[in-house]
C-alpha cells in the first residue's frame, strides 16, 4: 500500500512542471497570435491610408488635366471673326520709350450682316522667347460698344511702359475681344510683335546738370588764378620801371603858370644846416 501511494505522489510531482509548461505555451502562442493579429490590422489600415492618398493625388491629377485641357481648348475656340477686320496706329510712333505714355488707336469694321458688340481691348508686354510669359499687364479697357453691320468703330488705349524695362526687347501683345448677336465670344490679335523699349534722353538730367556746374566753377577758379599770377608780375615790373626825380632839370614845368615861376625865383633859396652852423659859428668869433 505505501508503495503504491508513493508512486502516485512521485506521478503527480512530475505531472505538475509538464503542466506548468504546456500553460506558459499556451499563453506565449496566445500573446504571439494577438500580436500578428494586431500587426495585421495595422498594416491592413496603412495600405487602406496609402491607397487613399493616392486615389486623391491621382484625382488632383486628373482634376488639373482637365482644367488644362479646357483653358487650352477654351483658348483654341477662341478666335477671330471673318467678318470683322481690324487696324491699328501708334499715335506717338512706333518707339516705346520708358515711363512715356504710348498711345493708340484701334478701327474695328463689320463686313458682315450682322452686328458686333465689341466688350474689351487689353495689352500686354511678353517675354519674348514664349509669349505665354506675362511681363507687365496693363489694364482691359471695358468698351461694351455695338457695332451695325457694315458700319466701322475706332477706340483709343494707352499705356506706360515700366522704367526698369527701358533697353531691353518684349513681345507686345494688343487683343480685341467682341462677340456676335449669338453670344459667340471672339478674339483678334492686333498686335503681335516683339518691340524694344528704349529710354528717353531728356534734355538736362541731373548728373548732367552737376557735370556742367563743376565744369564751370573749375574753369572759373583757373582764370582768377591765371589773373592773380599775371597781375603780381605786372605789379613787379612796374616797381622797377619807377624811379625818383633826382634832377629838377629832368621835370617838366610847363604847365606852372609864369608869376608863380618869377615868385620862386625871387624868392631867397633855403640854406642848409652845415652853412647855418657855418655861419653861427663866424658870427662868435
Amino acid at each position: 500500500m505505501f508503495n503504491f501511494g508513493s508512486k502516485i505522489v512521485l506521478l503527480l510531482l512530475l505531472a505538475f512542471p509538464c503542466g506548468l509548461i504546456s500553460i506558459g505555451q499556451v499563453s506565449a502562442e496566445s500573446e504571439s497570435a494577438e500580436d500578428i493579429g494586431h500587426d495585421a490590422t495595422v498594416d491592413e489600415e496603412d495600405e487602406e491610408e496609402e491607397e487613399e492618398v493616392l486615389v486623391e493625388e491621382d484625382q488632383i491629377i486628373h482634376q488639373e488635366q482637365d482644367s488644362d485641357a479646357e483653358e487650352d481648348s477654351e483658348s483654341a475656340d477662341v478666335t477671330s471673326h471673318p467678318d470683322a477686320d481690324t487696324t491699328i496706329v501708334f499715335v506717338t510712333g512706333e518707339e516705346f520709350p520708358s515711363d512715356e505714355i504710348v498711345k493708340f488707336l484701334v478701327g474695328f469694321t463689320n463686313k458682315g450682316n450682322q452686328e458686333f458688340t465689341v466688350q474689351s481691348l487689353e495689352a500686354s508686354f511678353r517675354y519674348p522667347q514664349d509669349f505665354q510669359f506675362y511681363i507687365q499687364n496693363f489694364t482691359a479697357l471695358q468698351l461694351n460698344t455695338v457695332v451695325p453691320a457694315q458700319k466701322q468703330a475706332s477706340f483709343e488705349y494707352s499705356f506706360i511702359p515700366a522704367q526698369p524695362m527701358a533697353g531691353r526687347p518684349f513681345g507686345l501683345v494688343i487683343l480685341l475681344n467682341y462677340m456676335d448677336t449669338e453670344g459667340k465670344a471672339f478674339q483678334t490679335a492686333i498686335y503681335n510683335q516683339t518691340v524694344t523699349i528704349t529710354e528717353l534722353e531728356e534734355g538736362l538730367d541731373g548728373e548732367t546738370m552737376f557735370m556742367y556746374i563743376f565744369l564751370t566753377g573749375l574753369v572759373a577758379l583757373m582764370l582768377f588764378g591765371m589773373y592773380q599770377v599775371l597781375d603780381s608780375r605786372t605789379r613787379r615790373i612796374t616797381m622797377k620801371i619807377e624811379k625818383g626825380t633826382g634832377n629838377m632839370n629832368d621835370v617838366d614845368i610847363s604847365w606852372i603858370p609864369k608869376e608863380t615861376l618869377d615868385a620862386m625865383n625871387r624868392a631867397s633859396p633855403k640854406t642848409s644846416p652845415r652853412k647855418r652852423t657855418k655861419r653861427a659859428a663866424g658870427t662868435d668869433q
